[in-house]
């Protein structure tokens, strides 16, 4: 095989992960290590009158440590989110706790089941306070969670210049609002960490993360050491859908090390996670659409509000990023927007597997529907009418999105096409004509995504080993997304060097100088044109000493990748393979010149775009909602592997439909978590899904050398707002225009009653 990139290569990790051979943090041995177990609060909002461990602390070999005894103070947010020092959450909870799940003490033992049994001795006394969950309670600023700032908002963005005329001049206006809800990621491994204080007085943290590089600066910081004295192994990690980051968990495991002279090791239960790792979405946005009665929108006005959660970080900021998505992919000339992030008495937000861009696809998406019924058209025909034009790359949205290139309406012509979806009206509105308790509905979505959205550089570095193999070091950390096959594809192109003899490094902060890691579906747009960028540097370098062995001028010289050697002009008897330069460098001590470093950086992000046409039937006896089929057209630029591409588009797929249909983390009135583990948690199997129907389609982006996008979010992003309509569609006979996500059971049962109550 000469060209690698764009086969089907079967993914290399998969060999160890289907036998068991994978290794995780939990599976470490580690002598010596003490077991911790967090003692975490019950109550959502209550002041810590008093902490009493003497009971467990009488046990043998049993150590309890609270706020007190840390003296670390606080974890702040990202300094590019803007939040008031007053709101960064304390590493440990001291005189208030703001979630059920804060952590007010440590306990360590010589054994997880001892340290378990010593927590529950440990008797905190609380003095409950009022709590509040929802945003629009949030908002009245009646329940202060922080009363040094006077209010429950934690980032306000109000709109440029707003204009009270904005929707004035337009025949139509459709309003509404979309709560998309709180979820979790539940990655199938959850959290964990190891630390061990080395005898050169360096921190070792095995970490289950996505960002290794991230973490160890952190941990510096906030253990306050240099941050060259941390290193931070990544082993396998069971998925992180933008859960797995640096947490107050992996810093206080790594002061207990230190505290206690001991490694000391933590790994979260599914029900301590699903209260504990953040949440993700939980945001509200009303809308106002505008336009004429010809189907051409005007304008948009929208407010949105976002939970925080109790200690606002990322979570607070992602919703700029539901903002500057909020035109689609529709050419809509005034937009303005006002954004709110509050806290709660909730587990903090933070990314999930979209991070903001879902919030915006699924606004908009609804809200085409509803315009498109408000004026008596298809919606196909309402989308066809307001789609940036082809032609118009790279353009500029209202609100303030550069995008690179799309080719929207011919994504959406592949989707129907695909679908058949002049067929399938057809058989709804014969179904409509008779009696059936089987409804039948048909939902679209158009959208786009941004992908590395805040313009990240990422690490690339490429040696040759005395065999003539090649490693590859990237920054970017896999969790799933298939890096050890992609990047190897990459560099086995550009080098001519067979993918069997190319290791991909990464995840060792040691080995790898440095890297931001992979969330924002940005790992083969920066790591992986950086992976590209060094290989093609080394032939570079390569051709140059290959010269010098073959005594002739490196411009004559040139890498035969078929053969994977160097060649010179005009005399092909002239040459040398990597493994023999390789060896001849190596004789002489000079292996290590075989080797290349760099960083990538592109000038914006990229945004990837699609077309989903879901059809459901809906059960008008009880509510349920069965996915029939589900067509995607996802368009992420060039693709270097289709079989890992379409992986990445089927888990994305899923959780799309999951949030549309199942999920939901929800509490009580009083703060109390009701979706804490997978029993209250309706996450969907595979016999919950239709065999997806993938069609594709490549557009490169001019952004990167590789013409790639990301592609590991945009299936999420497509298939709720597609599920969502598609069940409306159905509804659409009993006069029903919304119900809130999750619609399935009783909210479609209770929706239909109204509805039929209203037709009477």
């Amino acid at each position: 095989m000469t060209t690698f990139v764009g086969q089907r290569v079967r993914r290399r990790e998969d060999p160890r992960f289907l036998t068991g051979q994978g290794r995780y943090v939990d599976d470490l041995r580690l002598d010596g290590a003490l077991h911790l177990t967090f003692v975490r609060s019950p109550f959502a909002h209550a002041r810590i009158e008093s902490i009493d461990a003497s009971e467990a602390s009488a046990l043998p070999g049993v150590q309890v440590f609270t706020a007190a005894d840390a003296g670390l103070g606080v974890n702040p947010a990202p300094p590019f989110v803007g939040i008031d020092p007053h709101m960064f959450r304390p590493l440990m909870a001291e005189q208030k706790v703001r979630f059920a799940g804060d952590i007010v003490a440590i306990v360590v033992a010589e054994t997880r089941e001892q340290s378990v049994d010593a927590a529950e001795l440990v008797i905190v006394d609380y003095d409950p306070l009022p709590a509040i969950t929802d945003v629009t309670d949030a908002v009245r600023d009646e329940v202060l969670l922080f009363e040094e700032t006077g209010t429950n908002v934690a980032l306000h963005r109000p709109p440029e210049n707003p204009d009270p005329q904005l929707l004035a001049s337009c025949e139509v206006v459709t309003s509404g609002a979309i709560v998309s809800q709180r979820l979790a990621a539940c990655p199938i491994e959850p959290r964990a960490i190891a630390a061990r204080w080395e005898d050169d007085g360096r921190l070792t943290a095995w970490l289950c993360t996505q960002t290794p590089h991230q973490d160890k600066q952190v941990l510096g910081m906030l253990l306050q050491i240099d941050e060259s004295q941390v290193r931070v192994i990544a082993p396998d990690v069971g998925g992180g859908f933008g859960g797995k980051g640096i947490d107050v968990e992996d810093v206080m495991v790594s002061w207990t090390a230190r505290k206690t002279g001991r490694p000391v090791r933590w790994t979260e239960t599914r029900s301590e996670h699903m209260v504990a790792m953040h949440h993700g979405r939980d945001m509200r946005l009303e809308f106002e659409l505008g336009g004429s009665r010809d189907g051409r929108i005007e304008a948009l006005r929208l407010n949105i509000l976002a939970n925080a959660g109790a200690y606002p970080g990322i979570g607070a900021f992602l919703p700029n990023l539901t903002l500057m998505m909020s035109s689609g992919v529709y050419q809509i000339p005034k937009i303005e927007v006002e954004l709110r992030s509050l806290v709660t008495n909730t587990t903090p937000t933070g990314p999930v597997r979209g991070a903001g861009r879902p919030e915006a696809s699924q606004m908009i998406e609804r809200a085409i529907d509803l315009f498109a019924a408000d004026v008596s058209m298809d919606p196909a025909e309402v989308r066809r009418r307001n789609f940036i034009d082809k032609g118009a790359f790279p353009a500029t949205t209202a609100s303030g999105a550069h995008y690179d290139s799309g080719d929207y309406a011919g994504a959406l012509q592949r989707a129907l096409r695909h679908a058949g979806y002049e067929e399938l009206r057809q058989e709804q509105a014969r179904r409509r004509g008779e009696s059936t308790t089987k409804l039948m509905g048909i939902g679209l979505s158009t959208y786009v995504e941004v992908t590395n959205g805040i313009g990240e550089q990422e690490f690339g570095a490429v040696e040759i080993t005395a065999d003539g193999g090649a490693v590859v070091k990237t920054g970017s950390f896999s969790q799933g997304q298939g890096h050890e096959t992609t990047f190897a594809q990459i560099a086995a192109e550009r080098l001519g060097i067979p993918i069997e003899k190319i290791t991909v490094l990464k995840g060792d902060t040691d080995a790898v100088a440095r890297g931001t890691g992979t969330y924002g579906s940005k790992s083969t747009q920066i790591g992986g044109v950086a992976t590209s960028q060094a290989s093609e540097e080394l032939v570079e370098l390569a051709k140059r000493l290959a010269a010098e062995e073959l005594e002739a001028s490196p411009d004559d010289l040139r890498l035969e990748v078929q053969d994977g050697q160097f060649q010179v002009a005009g005399a092909p008897q002239s040459a040398l393979t990597w493994a023999d330069l390789a060896g001849r460098l190596n004789e002489k001590g000079r292996l290590g010149e075989l080797s290349v470093e760099t960083d990538f950086q592109a000038d914006q992000p990229t945004f990837p775009f699609g077309a989903h046409v879901a059809v459901v039937e809906v059960d008008t006896e009880t509510g349920a909602v069965e996915l029939v089929r589900l067509i995607a057209v996802d368009d992420a630029g060039r693709i270097i592997n289709p079989m890992v591409a379409e992986g990445q588009v089927h888990g994305g797929l899923a959780a799309g439909i999951a949030q549309a249909l199942y999920e939901e983390i929800a509490y009580d009135d009083s703060g109390n978590p009701l979706s804490a583990n997978l029993v209250s948690y309706c996450m969907p199997a595979a016999t919950e899904l239709p065999n997806y129907e993938v069609v594709e389609m490549e557009t490169p982006t001019p952004v990167n050398p590789l013409g790639v996008k990301g592609i590991g979010e945009s299936g999420t992003i497509g298939a709720t707002p597609a599920v969502h309509n598609a069940v409306l569609d159905a509804l659409a006979p009993f006069g029903v225009r919304h119900i809130d996500m999750p619609v399935n059971g009783e909210r479609v049962w209770q929706a239909l009653q109204n509805g039929a109550r209203a037709a009477s």
